[in-house]
């Protein structure tokens, strides 16, 4: 069963995987200076590396959690976007939790302010299988598994996209001047 029909409101990203490569914390980059001249290493203001947050995360850290929401809020309130923080932060536990709980690996995070000011988020986990929802009728009495829900509800867009070393869990959030 593909993720299409087990998610019907799902949408998957056209083209090629979508991976941030680069960090705000070191990465590599050549950028035009005043008089129009490349700076190496020095990102314009308006740079995409101004606004990118990655994160690598050790298998069952849980704790880390926490610690990724503290990021990726300070990292909004510093791209001009502070009102994404709290949406951002709910799914962005969800998604890391699972990847965490649920595949007995680490995870990777990130994300991005795009230039059209919509907010990638993306967790990287090493499982191939594809996340999935309480089929139960008595999960509306559980204490867990509604983080896909939430998700759904809540994201612009979100999808899961299955690569050879396991899969990506996205969603994106875009800002009200949209």
């Amino acid at each position: 069963m593909d993720g299409q029909s087990r998610f019907p409101r799902q949408r998957t990203s056209s083209g090629g995987a979508f991976r941030v490569t680069g960090t705000s914390q070191g990465a590599p980059a050549v950028t035009a200076g005043a008089a129009g001249v490349a700076r190496p290493g020095v990102p314009a203001p308006g740079c995409a590396l101004n606004r990118r947050l990655h994160l690598a995360l050790e298998a069952a850290d849980l704790v880390a959690v926490g610690a990724v929401r503290h990021r990726l809020r300070a990292a909004l309130g510093h791209w001009g976007v502070p009102e994404l923080a709290d949406t951002a932060e709910l799914l962005t536990s969800e998604l890391v939790t699972n990847a965490l709980q649920h595949t007995g690996r680490g995870a990777v995070f990130d994300a991005v302010l795009t230039g059209d000011q919509r907010l990638r988020i993306e967790v990287q986990d090493g499982e191939a299988g594809l996340p999935g929802r309480r089929r139960d009728p008595e999960a509306e009495y559980a204490t867990s598994g509604r983080g896909l829900m939430l998700v759904e509800a809540l994201a612009d867009s979100w999808g899961v996209q299955l690569r050879g070393d396991g899969k990506v869990t996205w969603f994106e959030l875009a800002t009200a001047e949209l």
